[in-house]
């Protein structure tokens, strides 16, 4: 009897603890009971935060989050008004709204389902404002219009599910990986083309200075050689006049200095051979002090 009595407890124990429903901070249940969801004057009741009751096994509980969601989904890939393609990374803020709405059109508030629709339709506003602008616009200064525009469509077509749209934010814009290739080439192309002009436009001017210095040496030295020959004409001619004066005025003694060196010269090597009459003028010095 004993025994009956403690099975009899634990099962009304079991089914009280089954029968309580606990709703934590920051969630909403919704309850369906035998497939149909509970409502309160035709609206369906949505249980705040706290402790309800429910009947066992008959009613399912679908707990709803209340914060604020992130869905940070893949890059995806739109059109600008040039017809020019970027990959573009966003993410967006929601939370539920009308818990009822979301309930029913995310097929029993599965946030898979939501974070899916929601995503269609903020890719679909975002398609919608970067078709209107040009790649120009969209990197500059307006890109806080286009979240802006996009958020205030988002929220509007956001509605029909429940969700409230919080923000819309544009993380990243970069052209597609074949588009990018492309361009890089293309400004590579480009710098080296400009390069190569700089290149030549240094050559050119290179030849141009070495010719002009060439030119001017040239020049430099010619007027040098100009100049040394001037000055050696004008020191050969003031030695030849002080030659003369000094012979005009001593020719003797000139003449007996010349035959001097004149001897000096021809005797200075060793080998040397000279053959000449005694009795020419190259010896008179060397018969009579006065050459005669």
């Amino acid at each position: 009897m004993g025994r009956f009595a403690l099975i009899i407890l634990v099962v009304v124990l079991g089914v009280g603890f089954s029968s309580l429903m606990v709703v934590n901070e920051g969630e909403r249940a919704i309850v369906s009971r035998f497939g149909k969801v509970l409502k309160e004057d035709e609206v369906t009741k949505v249980f705040t935060p706290g402790l309800h009751f429910k009947i066992p096994v008959v009613d399912k509980v679908r707990y709803l989050d209340a914060r604020i969601q992130t869905l940070d989904g893949a890059a995806d890939r739109f059109v600008t008004s040039e017809k020019k393609d970027l990959m573009v990374d966003s993410y967006v803020k929601w939370r539920i709204r009308d818990f009822e709405k979301y309930y029913l059109s995310t097929n029993g508030g599965i946030k898979a389902n939501a974070e899916s629709l929601l995503q269609a339709k903020i890719n679909n506003d975002l398609r919608t404002e970067f078709g209107r602008r040009t790649i120009k616009e969209i990197v500059s200064g307006k890109r806080d219009e286009l979240q802006t525009d996009a958020l205030q469509n988002a929220s509007e077509s956001a509605e029909n599910l429940g969700i409230e749209v919080v923000d819309v934010r544009v993380k990243q814009i970069n052209l597609p990986a074949n588009v990018s290739n492309s361009i890089y080439q293309r400004m590579r192309a480009e710098r080296q083309a400009v390069a190569k002009e700089h290149r030549a436009q240094g050559k050119e001017q290179a030849e141009i200075i070495r010719a002009t210095i060439d030119a001017n040496v040239t020049v430099k030295v010619a007027e040098a050689e100009r100049k040394a020959l001037t000055i050696r004409g004008e020191g050969d001619a003031l030695a030849a006049k002080i030659y003369a004066d000094a012979y005009s005025k001593e020719p003797e003694f000139y003449s007996f200095l010349r035959s001097l060196e004149a001897y000096k010269e021809s005797f200075a090597g060793k080998n040397d051979v000279m053959v000449l009459e005694p009795e020419g003028d190259f010896f008179k010095y060397m018969k009579s002090a006065n050459g005669k």
